[in-house]
């Protein structure tokens, strides 16, 4: 120990000059953008999301050091639970949460669950490019899901029996499309429920008399059917001008669902989701941004 210190600190504790050292050496090594300062963004919910939420996350990080966006799927019901249960800081659902989950959320937790539109989406309907079949009706849909309708020649196709798939029960999907499409009645059991809109897409990729539905960020190698409201309906696809519009007849906002007004990270991300950035992104995964520009 030098001479000059020995001096100073004859009778003197050392502890208190200690300390200040090394709270001198924190205050050199972190800052308000240091990483150690936050801690881990969870966004958790709807596999029709989960492309999206990835592609906001990868990018948001670039952008901002130090902070974490961890995104998982399950679908949206699974988000919703984990909300509710303070399991995530965003979920994400491709349906609006049920007045019944809004109101466990604020039994548990004491704050008003926000919802935030942050993209677009227009729920394509999907059938084999070989599928000869130009156009449906909301009713021919319901009907091909009750198990009313069995064979396309019913439709104006070819003599094939009709082979339909579905999203599970946890799917925000299945549970729009039960609503607005089946008007709640029940799907037919022969309706075969796959895991995720990626293996519907492949399932009706590889069968000619197949049907199937799901976001349309997600329709590759297979083609997208134009859907009428009824008889009297022109016959229309999924755009964005078709969908900003609601002419698309099964045109649906993608959400954000937080546990109060989001704070700190968790909002920082959400406004930088919903600006300029965020939504270029939703174009360019498939969706469409819900901010005009």
């Amino acid at each position: 120990m030098p001479f000059f210190w020995r001096v100073f600190m004859k009778g003197k504790s050392i502890a208190p000059f200690l300390l200040l050292g090394v709270g001198l050496i924190l205050a050199g090594c972190g800052g308000p953008n240091s990483g150690e300062q936050h801690r881990p963004v969870t966004v958790k919910g709807s596999d029709t999301m989960v492309i999206l939420a990835q592609s906001w996350a990868e990018n948001y990080m670039k952008e901002h050091q130090g902070l974490t966006i961890q995104v998982t799927g399950g679908g949206s019901g699974v988000g919703i639970a984990a909300l509710i249960n303070g399991g995530t800081d965003i979920c994400e659902a491709s349906r609006p949460m049920k007045t019944v989950e809004k109101e466990q959320v604020r039994t548990r937790h004491g704050k008003v669950v926000q919802e935030i539109p942050v993209a677009l989406d227009g729920l394509a309907i999907y059938v084999s490019e070989s599928n000869p079949i130009q156009s449906l009706t909301e009713p021919q849909l319901k009907s091909i899901y009750t198990g009313k309708i069995l064979n396309w020649r019913e439709l104006g196709g070819k003599d094939a029996k009709i082979v339909a798939y579905g999203r599970e029960n946890s799917s925000g999907t299945y549970q729009f499309f039960k609503e607005h499409v089946l008007g709640n009645e029940d799907f037919a059991r022969e309706v075969q429920t796959l895991p995720g809109t990626g293996a519907i897409v492949n399932a009706v990729s590889k069968d000619p008399s197949s049907i199937g539905y799901g976001g349309i960020a997600y329709a590759s190698g297979i083609r997208v059917v134009p859907v009428r409201k009824d008889d009297h309906s022109e016959a229309v696809k999924p755009s964005l001008t078709t969908v900003r519009s609601s002419q698309y007849p099964l045109s649906r906002n993608l959400f954000f669902y937080t546990i109060g007004e989001p704070l700190g990270d968790v909002k920082t991300f959400v406004d930088w989701v919903l600006g300029p950035e965020g939504q270029k992104l939703c174009e360019a995964v498939g969706y469409y941004p819900i901010v005009q520009k």
